[in-house]
């Protein structure tokens, strides 16, 4: 990244040690941002991660901890800011899945999922406005997906997630706008990634008008237009990538 000038301060993506994450992070290096690269259970994938974007010339530092345990987030920012300088950039991708239908999901199922998807998303969001804020300047991106505005059966407490993150979204959206701040989901749909990997393949593909699964890049790429400079006026929406499934 020779021509990419070192932007002050950082991007934190949640979650990005694999998948549609390391993607994440990957496209924001590509953009000038110091990264730091959440994860919880694989600190050789982070690692990973976090080598190819100083192999291409960027800044990058992992963060290990699950975002829904108690002083993990402060951690993650105290570690940034120290490093990099303020949180500018916070993608929440963090996610899990722990699908059944509606009676059979317990409550653990239910919590596990409601407190990675949504409340680490919401604590994680809290703790990086006011920094935000002050600078006037900043950029929340929430990785939603189409089952949060749609039905998918056996998927209750991940629907619930994401549709409540599309809903915080909205809502953080109108309380930060006028100090330069934007808040907005990206929604996919069919992801080539490990976190489908369980997913019935064919009978999905059939119901998508391109006829493939989309690529953790391609998600990447909308991520780092709302976190460029020229997506200023874009905040409070939802952009849905799905290969046309929810046309």
């Amino acid at each position: 990244m020779p021509d990419v000038p070192v932007r002050e301060g950082c991007a934190l993506v949640t979650g990005a040690s694999r998948g549609i994450g390391a993607a994440i992070a990957r496209a924001l290096a590509s953009e000038g941002w110091a990264i730091g690269v959440g994860y919880h259970g694989n600190a050789d994938a982070a690692a990973a991660v976090v080598g190819e974007i100083e192999a291409a010339g960027g800044r990058a530092l992992a963060l290990g901890g699950d975002v829904a345990g108690d002083g993990v987030i402060e951690q993650h920012f105290a570690a940034l800011e120290e490093r990099f300088g303020p949180v500018l950039v916070l993608v929440n991708n963090a996610g899990v899945r722990a699908d059944g239908l509606a009676p059979q999901i317990g409550d653990e199922a239910w919590d596990r999922v409601l407190d990675t998807n949504l409340s680490g998303a919401f604590r994680t969001t809290r703790r990086a406005l006011p920094t935000m804020l002050r600078a006037r300047f900043g950029r929340v991106i929430n990785i939603a997906s189409v089952v949060g505005p749609r039905a998918n059966a056996g998927q209750a407490n991940y629907a619930a997630s994401k549709a409540g993150l599309i809903g915080l979204t909205r809502t953080v959206a109108t309380e930060v706008a006028r100090r330069g701040v934007t808040c907005n989901a990206v929604a996919p749909g069919l992801v080539d990634t490990e976190l489908t990997a369980d997913v019935p393949g064919d009978e999905l593909r059939a119901r998508i008008p391109a006829r493939r699964p989309g690529t953790a890049d391609e998600v990447a790429a909308c991520v780092r237009f709302l976190a460029s400079e020229e997506a200023g006026y874009v905040t409070g929406t939802t952009l849905t990538v799905d290969g046309g499934m929810s046309a």
